[in-house]
């Protein structure tokens, strides 16, 4: 006797696809992906746009704190949008106190990142058109910068009173050696008046309100393309009260004059990100 195959199946195998799995399910597996991945799953079919939309999955992603971050960002945030639609607004450029500031999520991790515009910092002599003039940009996420043509005493300050979420963040100083300007439809930089950072270094310093301290100091080069200049790092243990945080940048060194710099703004982001992505060359 021998062994006999059929080429036809006596039953026919059942067929599964995506589109049977469980909504519930898949919302499951969304919360342990990033919200591109989740954005990109949802376009596939009914069950997965249904399950993208979950509020348990983007709560996941929103900063522990974020009811105490609409409070703070948002003077009537809509009631009726779930959590989805929280994380998409606060994933846009939201100003604060007059537009000196602006604060975010990043949208693939759900960090916050602030920022505060040079016109929000403390800056010596800024009222002294001699010294410093305020000149829009469009390199700037505020449209203008302040530019130093020429100073004795170079000061910089700022502070800011915020619910950041538990965790470490850096905060960067973000400067131009020279002037840039277009001509003919091409990016150019007078540094005509560039001089003095090369004799002494910048100091940094940072404290903070539960008693944090860092300083540091660097020279000041690279005329022609925007710099990040890292002041330091502090931690927040609890999100769900302010921390205050003051920031100072000086050259105040008598013995000669610096010039030629334009000050954009002062970043402030999770510590992480300089591992995990180059955040500022698109800052």
């Amino acid at each position: 006797m021998g062994l006999r195959f059929s080429s036809q199946p006596s039953e026919s195998a059942p067929k599964y696809g995506l589109g049977e799995l469980p909504e519930s399910c898949v919302a499951e597996i969304m919360t342990y992906m990033n919200p591109p991945e989740i954005c990109k799953l949802a376009t596939l079919n009914r069950a997965f746009r249904g399950a993208s939309s979950a509020d348990f999955v983007w709560e996941s992603k929103l900063p522990s704190n974020y009811s105490v971050l609409l409070r703070r960002i948002f003077h009537d945030f809509p009631s009726h949008l779930g959590k989805r639609g929280i994380y998409a607004r606060l994933c846009r450029l939201n100003s604060l106190d007059d537009g000196t500031k602006k604060v975010w999520l990043d949208r693939s991790t759900g960090k916050l990142c602030l920022c505060v515009s040079a016109k929000g910092l403390s800056i010596t002599g800024i009222d002294d058109r001699r010294y410093w003039n305020h000149i829009p940009t469009e390199e700037s996420r505020f449209n203008s910068v302040a530019y130093l043509q020429q100073i004795w005493w170079f000061e910089v300050d700022g502070d800011v009173e915020f619910p950041f979420p538990a965790g470490r963040y850096s905060i960067f100083y973000r400067i131009h050696l020279g002037r840039a300007s277009k001509r003919f439809g091409r990016r150019v930089c007078n540094t005509e008046h560039v001089h003095g950072w090369d004799v002494k270094p910048v100091r940094f310093q940072l404290w903070t309100s539960d008693g944090q301290y860092v300083t540091s100091q660097c020279f000041l080069n690279g005329p022609g393309k925007w710099a990040f200049y890292h002041a330091g790092d502090f931690v927040v243990e609890n999100g769900n009260v302010s921390t205050k945080v003051k920031f100072s940048m000086t050259q105040i060194d008598c013995t000669h004059t610096k010039g030629g710099l334009c000050l954009d703004s002062v970043l402030i982001y999770p510590s992480e990100f300089r591992k995990v992505k180059a955040f500022l060359n698109s800052s």
